[in-house]
C-alpha cells in the first residue's frame, strides 16, 4: 500500500507534497463512490502537448509502494514517486470554467502553459 505523507524526505530532498482543496476532495469522493473498486485517483504526468507535459488522472486499484498517498477527508490521490520532481507543491482544486467543471492544478513549478491549458512546461 502507498505511504501517506505530508512533508517528507526522499533521497535527501525535502518534498512539500500535493494538497487537495475541499472542493477537489468532494469531487474525488463522488467519483470514488461511483467506482467503489477504486482506491482513489492517480495523478501523474506524461510528455505531451505543445508545452511539454500534461497531467494524467486515472482511477487506481491496489497502488504499489511506487506511489505516495496524499489525502483530504477520505479523498485519496496517489502520485508516482518518479513524478514528484514535477508535481511537488501542487494544489489540486476543482473549479468551474465556463460551463465545465474541471480539476485544476496549481503547480508552482509550471513556468509556461499552452493556450488551451492542456499542457505545461517546467
Amino acid at each position: 500500500m502507498a505511504e501517506h505523507v505530508d512533508t517528507f524526505y526522499l533521497n535527501e530532498i525535502i518534498w512539500k507534497g500535493v494538497t487537495i482543496t475541499d472542493k477537489a476532495a468532494d469531487q474525488i469522493r463522488k467519483l470514488i463512490k461511483k467506482n467503489p473498486d477504486s482506491d482513489g485517483l492517480s495523478i501523474n504526468i506524461k510528455q505531451s502537448g505543445c508545452a511539454g507535459f500534461s497531467y494524467v488522472i486515472e482511477f487506481i486499484d491496489n497502488p504499489t509502494d511506487e506511489y505516495l498517498l496524499f489525502e483530504n477527508n477520505g479523498a485519496k490521490i496517489f502520485v508516482l514517486i518518479k513524478s514528484m520532481p514535477f508535481i511537488d507543491g501542487t494544489e489540486v482544486d476543482y473549479v468551474r470554467e465556463g460551463l465545465n467543471q474541471v480539476f485544476k492544478f496549481n503547480n508552482p513549478k509550471a513556468q509556461h502553459a499552452c493556450g488551451c491549458g492542456e499542457s505545461f512546461s517546467i
